[in-house]
């Protein structure tokens, strides 16, 4: 079981930053993939970056590619999402989740555990 606390959200104007982390729990944190995922209102859960558990392998949408940048720290049970250059697209709830697969995963009905969110709104 990992439960999984997601912190960093806020309002930022267009084209600044933020730094999203996500909090683990457990001891084997280090053996899952994990992912960010984002859904906006009235849209479907989408993917946003996932790193693996096997070799730190990182991999983005083509929609953040370029500005975001995903990293983890297994000592710290901690998952982190940079994100430069915010535009009000990039507006959403922004979810970490943990996949049992130790490789890139891109599909969220590969991620068994679910942070509860933070809120990501850019002003233009």
């Amino acid at each position: 079981q990992v439960q999984l606390v997601e912190s960093g959200g806020g309002l930022v104007q267009a084209g600044g930053s933020l730094r999203l982390s996500c909090a683990a729990s457990g001891r084997t944190f280090r053996a899952y993939t994990m992912g960010w995922f984002r859904q906006a209102p009235g849209k479907e859960r989408e993917f946003v970056s996932t790193t693996s558990a096997i070799g730190g392998k990182t991999y983005y949408a083509d929609s953040v590619k370029g500005r975001f940048t995903i990293s983890r720290d297994n000592a710290k049970n901690a998952l982190y999402l940079q994100m430069n250059s915010l535009n009000p697209e990039d507006a959403a709830v922004y979810y970490c989740a943990a996949s049992g697969n130790p490789l890139l995963i891109t599909a969220a009905n590969q991620y068994l555990y679910w942070g509860q969110g933070t809120q990501v709104t850019v002003s233009s």
